[in-house]
């Protein structure tokens, strides 16, 4: 688990190693152990590979990066973890190739070099990386499947840069940073963000999960995102109920086997709920007597505290607790440091439990953390997609069964025949239709605090964001979590947990997240994953039985690390009204509305929103970052 960066300059200035040295002390908390620079100069052209190392396998010099085949020809930069490293280098060996080390860089390397792009569906882990062929004159970057780990790039002006962190990316822009304004629209009035390549910076693009890019060092021409891996949504496994739950349950035990790979201390982090609980009692299940360390977020004296459920998780598997409370006077006293550290804006202060979760860890001497992201995209987690189960069951005119589901569904906890038919009324909506729709669900394409007519005179788009695409007659349900996996949900929980996690130089791995998984259950039945009756998650959930107490299997509501938003940010009003304040000089935003729509909250006048938060996260973000950067430039 590490930082890279790196690029390609035609005619690169002559603080090109300053500036990639003060990259990598950008991310030195995502590798505190030890750091790398390569320079390849070509004539008058450059090629520069940096990496920051947190070392967590193979903990000895050589591990080092960028690291070179034996060749010399081929040099990487990785982030990340190949957890079937050791099975990987078996084959490898069996094919005539020598290892000179015990990483998993090493493996990663040479499979490139052996199996090229097809390498990539071959690795469990998390990863990207960036590899130079020197022969070919190629600099190939890869993300995997679920974008667990980030990247970053820009091609501008006959040059080419990427990175982990966009904080680090900036030192290698040769120009000031400039707002994205359409991604900032998006952001601030539809709470859209980390669903496509654009960031909050204009030129800087996510590879999105499951690509690669190739940039040519020769023509100076970069190659449009390939995308190595498509989540299928056909039904094409005909497993009974009971025999899915059973390969569900040996594969994520398997998974959590790979998962626990380490040189240095575990621990995981423990919400209570169905997914985190299950990845702590799977550890004491396959290891019964390993000492299992949680990290738990406390919302004390609150209706969403978790504190009952993780108790049990914890009796049950005998583990080492660590509890975190805080209260609003931390949040002021970590903004800005949160907000930094995730590079871009999001979307609520449930952030900083996670943020504090990770702090406690580090604090305890805890290098890496197993966590249970990814559960309720894979396995239709949250309220279950409801609108999309009963389309699926229209599309095959099954009318009796849809109204029954709607029925059942609507019987749980939190749920009622009227949202059961919201959701589907949403699924039928259209055109002028659905943004009506929106527009009564309080959800307006113009906003006072927003100046439209300077962003439709810049070309803004003010519209909704795309829904899903290609959804399937009978698999719409299927289709959307596929669609969650890789673009509109997920990504943005994984920014959010590498983020946090990388702040205190912990690795955050996902044992829910591997292509064998994902692939067999988008292959299944609906309902095999919300049942007939309304049940969320219904497949894991029998998968779990006799591994994760039956109270918490049998649970219907799901808080996770949520806070409390609407009582911080009132407690912490006055810090918000100077936050607020402060004139950031955006032509598109008014300031003074926004001051004026959060006094009428104060008030009691409005309803609550987490309009605030991101009213608060954008405009010290733009601050810390963007105008700090500017300033930075403008001085030097």
């Amino acid at each position: 688990m590490c930082g890279i960066v790196g690029g390609f300059w035609s005619q690169p200035p002559n603080n090109l190693e300053d500036r990639v040295n003060n990259a990598i002390f950008k991310m030195k908390s995502r590798g505190p152990d030890d750091s790398g620079v390569k320079f390849f100069n070509e004539k008058s052209s450059c090629v520069a590979l940096a990496h920051t190392r947190l070392s967590i396998i193979d903990l000895s010099p050589s591990g080092h990066q960028p690291m070179f085949s034996s060749d010399k020809n081929f040099s990487i930069i990785f982030n990340g973890e190949i957890y079937n490293h050791l099975e990987l280098k078996s084959e490898l060996k069996s094919l005539g190739y020598k290892f000179n080390t015990n990483s998993d860089t090493e493996v990663l390397l040479i499979s490139w070099i052996h199996w090229g792009k097809e390498s990539l569906k071959k690795f469990i882990g998390m990863f990207a990386f960036a590899v130079y062929d020197k022969n070919q004159q190629t600099i190939t970057c890869a993300r995997d499947a679920f974008g667990i780990k980030p990247l970053y790039y820009e091609s501008k002006n006959e040059n080419f840069i990427f990175g982990s962190d966009i904080n680090a990316l900036k030192e290698l822009k040769l120009e000031n940073l400039e707002l994205n304004w359409q991604r900032s629209y998006d952001y601030l009035v539809h709470s859209d963000y980390d669903s496509g390549p654009q960031s909050f910076i204009k030129d800087i693009l996510h590879l999105m999960p499951g690509h690669l890019i190739e940039f040519n060092v020769a023509s100076k021409l970069l190659s449009e995102p390939f995308r190595w891996w498509t989540p299928q949504t056909d039904k094409n496994c005909n497993l009974t109920f009971d025999e899915a739950a059973s390969k569900i349950r040996k594969m994520f035990l398997d998974s959590i086997r790979l998962h626990l790979r380490s040189d240095v201390p575990i621990g995981t982090a423990l919400s209570g709920g169905i997914d985190s609980s299950s990845v702590a009692c799977a550890i004491r299940f396959i290891d019964p007597e390993i000492p299992i360390n949680t990290f738990s977020y406390i919302a004390k004296n609150s209706d969403l505290s978790e504190e009952a459920w993780v108790d049990i998780a914890n009796d049950y598997i005998n583990a080492k607790e660590h509890k975190v409370y805080f209260n609003s006077h931390d949040l002021v006293n970590d903004l800005d440091d949160m907000i930094y550290s995730q590079g871009e804006p999001f979307g609520s202060t449930s952030i900083y439990a996670q943020y504090r979760v990770f702090k406690l860890a580090k604090e305890h001497g805890i290098k890496v953390t197993l966590d249970g992201q990814g559960a309720d995209e894979l396995f239709a987690g949250y309220y279950g997609y409801p609108g999309k189960r009963i389309k699926s069951l229209l599309d095959g005119y099954e009318f009796k069964a849809a109204l029954l589901f709607l029925f059942n569904w609507s019987s749980w906890p939190g749920r009622s025949i009227f949202k059961g038919l919201k959701y589907c009324l949403a699924e039928f909506a259209t055109g002028n239709f659905y943004n009506f729709l929106r527009k009564i669900h309080g959800d307006p394409l113009e906003v006072k605090w927003i100046n439209s007519s300077v962003l439709v005179n810049a070309g803004i788009s003010l519209s909704y964001p795309p829904s899903i695409v290609n959804s399937k007659p009978k698999r719409r349900l299927i289709s959307t979590l596929a669609n969650a996996l890789t673009c509109k949900g997920l990504p943005s929980l994984l920014r959010h947990s590498d983020r946090s996690s990388m702040r205190f130089s912990i690795e955050s791995r996902v044992p829910f997240l591997t292509l064998d998984i994902a692939n067999f259950v988008l292959s299944l039945p609906e309902e095999y994953l919300i049942s007939n009756k309304g049940e969320t998650k219904s497949l894991f959930r029998s998968a779990m039985r006799g591994i994760v107490p039956d109270k918490i299997l049998d649970r219907k509501d799901k808080v996770g690390f949520s806070t409390p938003e609407e009582d911080i940010l009132i407690q912490m009003e006055v810090s918000i009204r100077g936050w607020l304040s402060k004139d950031i000089k955006l032509s598109f935003l008014n300031q003074k509305e926004i001051l004026n729509e959060f006094n009428m909250f104060i008030a009691g006048k409005k309803k609550f929103s987490q309009q605030i938060w991101r009213w608060i996260n954008f405009i010290r973000w733009y601050q810390l970052v963007v105008l700090d950067n500017a300033s930075v430039k403008k001085s030097a």
